[in-house]
Parts: C-alpha cells; structure tokens; sequence
C-alpha cells in the first residue's frame, strides 16, 4: 500500500521557518520526481515545488523562490521542504505528491 505521511506543519510568525518532512513507503521512492503542493483555504491546489529522483534538480514557484528548499533522502524514502521567512499568504495544507497521489497534507498557518 501506497503511503505518503507528511509532518511538520503548525503555527508560525511571519518571518519564521518550518521544516516539512514526507514519509513514503508502498512504492519506490527513489526512483520518481516527486513535489510539493499546497491548498489554501477556498482556494485550488497550486505547486510548490519539484525534485527529480536522484535529487540533483529542483524546481521552485515564483512565490516561494528564494525562501523554500526542497530536498530529498532516498535512503530515508523521504522528502523535505525547509520553509523560511514565511508569509501569511503561505498558509494552507501542504501535501507531497508524486505521479499516482499524494498524502492526507500537514497544515501550515502564519499569523501573528
């Protein structure tokens, strides 16, 4: 069974970071690109961000260029995404996906 269980998220103050983590299991792991998308509240799904599976490559959205990394362990079969100098407009549900799902997402919420 496909699992991708994220972890991480919680409350912060503009400015601050949060560290996400993704274990996956069921499949794997190292050999698919995987990502990062959120949801905001009524709003669609938007990407994040990519890496591909050895983890050489990383793809950023505009909005978060510059302040958010993504990497990967593929001995760990997990993904991380280091977030620094949050915004408000960064709050939303972040879930790590590859090409036949994604997990049940982690909330992240920056407000003072």
């Amino acid at each position: 069974e496909v699992q991708l269980v994220e972890s991480g998220g919680g409350l912060v103050q503009p400015g601050g970071s949060l560290r996400l983590s993704c274990a996956a299991s069921g499949f794997t792991f190292g050999s698919y690109d995987m990502r990062w998308v959120r949801q905001a509240p009524g709003k669609g799904l938007e990407w994040v961000s990519s890496i591909n599976s050895g983890g050489e490559f990383t793809y950023y959205a505009d909005s978060v260029k510059g302040r958010f990394t993504i990497s990967r362990d593929n001995a760990k079969n997990t993904l991380y995404l280091q977030m620094n100098s949050l915004k408000p407009d960064d709050t939303a549900v972040y879930y790590c996906a590859y090409t036949s799902g994604r997990g049940q997402g982690t909330q992240v919420t920056v407000s003072s």
